[in-house]
């Protein structure tokens, strides 16, 4: 565990304040959630990713809409990839580039046709669609569907996978 050299005082209600640097360096927004874990005296907070607790799900419907349709599919929650299938590479736990965090935040569908996207070392090409997952009001994760060919079906399965998950989540 490594020492950040800051120290904090409970106040009466229980509560401390993490200091920004910590909260940007580590990509924490103001409204999210930290899980709270013990370990003997110590108490660990980690972020929390609704998504994650999903991952099952995740797994399931990229099998499904690729062995079924055959797109290829990518999901992620706000760091890293949680599920694919369909492409050459596992690409789970890789983390998503600051492109993709943008179009989190922006909100909304974007379609690229004839492009790369990146994920460590791994390269996709061709035309690509990114549809936000909504949840709870909160814009928390993506669908990025791939496609050689011209785009066509890709947006309404996205929607569709992405509205799954938001349901499922809002529960």
């Amino acid at each position: 565990m490594k020492s950040t050299g800051v120290v904090r005082r409970i106040d009466e209600l229980g509560r401390i304040v993490i200091p920004k640097e910590i909260r940007r360096n580590l990509g924490i927004r103001d409204g999210e959630n930290i899980e709270i874990f013990t370990d003997n005296d110590s108490i660990i907070l980690k972020k929390y990713y609704r998504m994650r607790a999903s991952s099952e799900l995740a797994n399931n419907l990229c099998e499904l809409v690729y062995n079924s349709l055959n797109y290829k599919i990518i999901i992620t929650d706000r760091e890293k990839i949680i599920a694919s299938a369909g492409l050459s590479a596992d690409l789970k736990n890789h983390l998503i580039n600051e492109e993709c965090l943008q179009i989190i935040e922006d909100r909304e569908i974007k379609s690229i046709e004839n492009t790369s996207l990146t994920f460590g070392e791994y390269t996709l090409n061709g035309n690509i669609v990114f549809i936000p997952i909504i949840s709870l009001n909160d814009s928390i994760g993506l669908i990025i569907m791939v496609s050689e060919a011209k785009l066509k079906d890709e947006i309404i399965i996205g929607k569709f996978v992405s509205s799954i998950f938001s349901q499922k989540l809002d529960i």
